[in-house]
């Protein structure tokens, strides 16, 4: 009798046991989803930082184009072959900054596998990191070529425009610089999250 009953008294703590196991489960797995769901809204914040910022970056190569064309060919009078050029090269830019936003805005942060997200971020990551490859190049010849059109023009508005290019060339150096070194963390950021939620 006494044996029965201690049967029956370990099934019910065993029963208890094993349903507490299960709600203790239940609870750490929608704890899980939570944290993913937050984890996900954080890299998503990240990522729209990045696209506004390839927004902002599109629109300015294209107003570039008529605003070049007033300064350079109406206002100083540099040759038309130099504004063409400039126009080509504010297009490339253009085109390419919209290329990898393409990467991010696809990515869709909230619902789709991160296995597929990490590797368009880190595609992204890498077009960004590689473009300095043809920007720092591109850039410099592009310089050169404007100092050159300043140097033949001879007159004084041709100096001190000169000496703003070169000003300018330093402080948008320095303004590019952070800009694409903070655009790279936050790839790595999102890139680091999606490790440790992949990998737990």
């Amino acid at each position: 009798m006494n044996n029965e009953f201690e049967n029956s008294m370990n099934e019910t703590q065993f029963e208890d046991m094993r349903q507490q196991m299960n709600t203790l489960k239940k609870k750490l797995g929608e704890q899980e989803i939570v944290n993913e769901r937050l984890i996900r809204r954080s890299m998503k914040k990240e990522a729209n930082k990045i696209t506004n910022r390839y927004y902002i970056i599109i629109a300015i190569c294209l107003l570039m184009i008529p605003y070049t064309y007033l300064v350079f060919i109406m206002n100083l009078g540099l040759s038309l072959a130099f504004w063409i050029g400039t126009s080509i090269l504010m297009l490339v830019c253009a085109g390419a900054t919209y290329y990898n936003s393409l990467n991010v805005a696809s990515a869709n942060m909230m619902s789709n596998n991160l296995v597929a997200v990490g590797q368009k971020m880190a595609r992204a990551k890498k077009f960004d990191a590689n473009w300095l490859f043809f920007g720092i190049p591109a850039v410099i010849g592009w310089l050169v070529w404007l100092t050159w059109e300043l140097y033949q023009q001879d007159t004084e508005a041709a100096r001190y425009s000169l000496y703003g290019v070169v000003f300018g060339a330093i402080i948008g150096s320095i303004v590019g610089i952070k800009i694409h070194v903070r655009t790279l963390q936050q790839y790595q950021d999102i890139i680091d999250q999606i490790e440790e939620l992949t990998e737990s």
